[in-house]
């Protein structure tokens, strides 16, 4: 009999530690949909090296024994092209899909992910959003599936203007962005924000260019300066603000630039020496965050010989390693249960997805273009320069309310 009951005993211990590492071991495949081709590819290749190198780090180290896998699809920065590759990803066995560059790309991979999950159900995907800031993702748009960890453009410009609200020498402002969404919200905010905190700002100028096609901003530059500007806002990313930048240079321009991306590839060498102390960048990260950061970036410059500064992307792997933990699995399902809501340690700090809207709450740094010192002394493309953190703001400060309705299955 106590053999019987002591059989009984350890069957059931066997059955919960099988329960409770019912993940260990497996392999979740991550399918990557960003351009690897055309004028945002230096981006898109820069942050596909950054999802494999830290799902390499993730691998090695995560509460739910899971080792990551990233498969890279080059959508050429196109909705349709991203839906193609989205389909070829889950023939692949993918379940977890991550894009970035483009609020129309994301757009268009939210609508298919809600269709691919309502129709074939066992097999359901997560969209892990890890840089496309429309506010309408987490707002009218918002979906049970879809999980943005990068601050929305309503989130950095709350803080930018926070910021420059104080600041005298601001008398009048140029919008200039890039035409969709993302930059029709930029404009939309900027106008709201500076005219409930700093109504004597005048917007004298305010401009809509197409995406990632001009080569050549000198005349934009010129109706800049003609329009008599002392700042400029814009949300322009990748080869649209390097350019922008390097006409600015060239072209005389010595007003300011509050900027969302100033740190991502080609516009630290666009800006030189020649943008110090005049650009500033609103985001949730920057180079001297002290560590874990230090040490990545270090060993992600010395492996690829390029920067590293899509820090959304490790916040993903924790959050998805704690989550898997906590659903004592991999499956879309259980983890899209397990992140709503979830609480985690991020690079910086503690964050929390909030579950009204899973977007992430986290705290914001605005920067500013200046030479390397002893205190920050990362310089980005071997520019001698850095972007040397002015002021930080808690996740209170940036967060905007909520209109979303979620769906919840």
């Amino acid at each position: 009999m106590n053999f019987a009951l002591k059989s009984i005993a350890v069957a059931a211990l066997s059955l919960t530690l099988s329960s409770a590492f019912a993940q260990k071991g497996e392999t979740v495949k991550i399918g990557w949909i960003d351009p690897q081709t055309g004028l945002m590819g230096p981006v898109g290749n820069n942050q596909l090296k950054s999802w494999q190198f830290f799902a390499e780090k993730y691998s090695q180290n995560n509460p739910a024994g899971v080792k990551f896998e990233v498969v890279g699809f080059d959508n050429k920065l196109s909705p349709a092209e991203s839906l193609t590759a989205m389909q070829a990803a889950i023939d692949q066995g993918v379940r977890y899909l991550a894009q970035g560059n483009g609020s129309s790309v994301a757009g268009a991979l939210i609508d298919a992910v809600n269709r691919h999950n309502a129709r074939n159900p066992g097999k359901e995907v997560i969209f892990l959003n890890y840089a496309a800031v429309d506010p309408d993702f987490t707002n009218s748009k918002c979906s049970y599936w879809h999980f943005r960890f990068d601050a929305d453009t309503s989130m950095k410009m709350e803080a930018l203007t926070t910021y420059m609200k104080d600041k005298s020498d601001v008398k009048k402002v140029y919008l200039f962005n890039q035409n969709y969404s993302h930059g029709h919200q930029v404009a939309k905010f900027a106008k709201e924000n500076l005219n409930r905190k700093r109504p004597d700002i005048q917007i004298v100028g305010e401009e809509l260019h197409p995406l990632a096609q001009v080569r050549d901003f000198a005349p934009y530059i010129a109706k800049i300066k003609a329009s008599g500007a002392d700042t400029v806002i814009t949300g322009n990313w990748g080869s649209d603000l390097a350019l922008l930048v390097k006409a600015a240079n060239e072209g005389g321009y010595d007003g300011k630039f509050y900027t969302y991306y100033t740190g991502v590839t080609g516009t630290p060498t666009a800006l030189g020496k020649g943008g110090e102390g005049r650009v500033y960048q609103v985001a949730y990260n920057h180079y001297n965050m002290g560590e874990p950061m230090k040490t990545w970036m270090a060993e992600f410059n010395q492996r690829f010989k390029d920067d590293m500064y899509t820090a959304a992307i490790p916040n993903v792997y924790a959050a998805l390693g704690d989550a898997m933990a906590k659903a004592k699995s991999t499956d879309p399902v259980k983890v899209a249960a397990a992140l709503s809501g979830l609480k985690f340690k991020g690079f910086n700090g503690e964050v929390e997805i909030r579950k009204l809207d899973h977007q992430l709450q986290q705290p914001l740094y605005i920067t500013r273009w200046q030479k390397t010192d002893a205190k920050h002394p990362y310089s980005p493309e071997n520019t001698g320069m850095t972007l040397m953190p002015v002021q930080e703001y808690p996740a209170y400060v940036a967060s905007t309310p909520t209109s979303c309705q979620m769906k919840r299955p």
